[in-house]
């Protein structure tokens, strides 16, 4: 294997949960070492869910690759011991409540008077200061504060993103920040100092519906699955099942009236000619389209659009996700070894010509205490560390 990016890149991770634990699985994946502090009961996403063989989903995508150490950070031992390997390090990522890493003496001044050269992220709710900072913030109520929520749903009810978005959201923010941090130090030799609000990246993706609402008066209608402000965009009923299509422009509507639903003239029906009048007039449209295409099957209907060129597809459970051709065509699964056996695991989805990823082990708890520890020059866990 080609050398990866980030071989000889050490990080520690002071990190629970999701968001600081996908910034750092990306950073393994790269060939960085990834330190993985945990107390003795663990970081608690291991115990999210037991669906995977006993493990835990989200532990299981968020920790390949990973060395995990389990510290007291409470004792002096634990603290002198995670202090070393600060000094040691490159970056220092954490995701602790406010406050927690400064008590532990590794705030941002602390840590770069410990190491100059270290790269220190931290991930939040919602950011140093203001009168936020203190409030707990977990994954639905970013998409709360957000926004998101009022933009997400049918007109009657809001309904949160099925993923953990707010988190991932920022997560990548931290990863692409350190990976930026890692290129300007490559150059002055100094290190950095970055936070990242989970708040202020998910408003980042909230963007385009705040200025829709800002400057245009009122905010994008909840519609459920379909498109708040293109039509048709969305799923539409067919003889055995649900189609999703989505129409760009009036050529494309053109083309749709006239190849798919078999009825040139409605192209020029003035309550449809233009995406804003089939905007409005979204609940005519979709009676026209559902009548014409309810006596088709879905391979059918799909195999139209597909020949008239018109963006569709096929609404899949996680099993047909997991089974989607696509994917085996292009050889995207790989086992990644766990403690309770391989694991079939998506590649990271940026391909290189000159670079592969490293998709290690998901680690057991405190399996690499001694190890580390080893390598401190403590064999015995009262020793003190020099």
């Amino acid at each position: 294997m080609t050398r990866l990016p980030l071989e000889g890149i050490t990080v520690v991770s002071l990190e629970q949960a999701v968001a600081a634990p996908f910034a750092t699985r990306q950073l393994a994946d790269l060939g960085a070492r990834v330190i993985k502090i945990e107390r003795d009961t663990g970081d608690f996403a291991r115990g999210y869910d037991t669906k995977v063989n006993g493990m835990s989903s989200y532990f299981v995508w968020l920790n390949r690759g990973k060395e995990s150490v389990v510290l007291d950070l409470k004792s002096d031992d634990g603290l002198a011991v995670l202090k070393k390997l600060v000094a040691q390090a490159d970056i220092l990522v954490q995701n602790l409540a406010p406050g927690a890493v400064e008590r532990l003496g590794l705030g941002p001044d602390d840590a770069l008077e410990l190491n100059p050269k270290l790269i220190h992220a931290s991930i939040s709710g919602y950011g140093r200061g203001g009168s936020h900072e203190q409030k707990k913030a977990y994954d639905l109520l970013i998409q709360c504060e957000s926004g998101l929520l009022s933009v997400t749903g049918d007109p009657g009810s809001p309904a949160k993103v099925g993923v953990s978005i707010a988190d991932v959201c920022a997560g990548m923010y931290a990863y692409s920040g350190i990976l930026t941090s890692l290129l300007s130090r490559a150059s002055t030799g100094r290190g950095d100092v970055l936070e990242i609000s989970m708040l202020e990246a998910l408003g980042e993706w909230m963007s385009q519906p705040y200025f829709y609402a800002e400057y245009g008066g009122a905010p994008p209608a909840r519609s459920g699955a379909q498109h708040a402000s293109i039509a048709p965009y969305g799923p539409f009923q067919v003889q055995d099942g649900t189609v999703f299509l989505g129409i760009q422009n009036e050529r494309e509507w053109a083309t749709f009236c006239a190849k798919v639903l078999n009825r040139p003239e409605l192209a020029q029906d003035p309550r449809f000619s233009t995406n804003t009048l089939r905007v409005a007039n979204r609940a005519d449209l979709h009676d026209v389209i559902n009548a014409a295409l309810s006596s088709a099957t879905a391979d059918a209907t799909l195999a139209s659009l597909d020949a008239a060129g018109i963006a569709n597809a096929q609404l899949r459970d996680m099993h047909g996700f997991s089974q989607h051709p696509q994917l085996s065509h292009r050889n995207r699964w790989r086992d990644v070894e766990s403690p309770v056996g391989p694991l079939r695991s998506l590649i990271p989805p940026v391909t290189s010509r000159e670079l592969d990823f490293r998709m290690a082990a998901v680690p057991a708890l405190g399996e690499h205490t001694e190890k580390v520890r080893a390598e401190l020059g403590l064999a015995d866990k009262g020793q003190t560390p020099s």
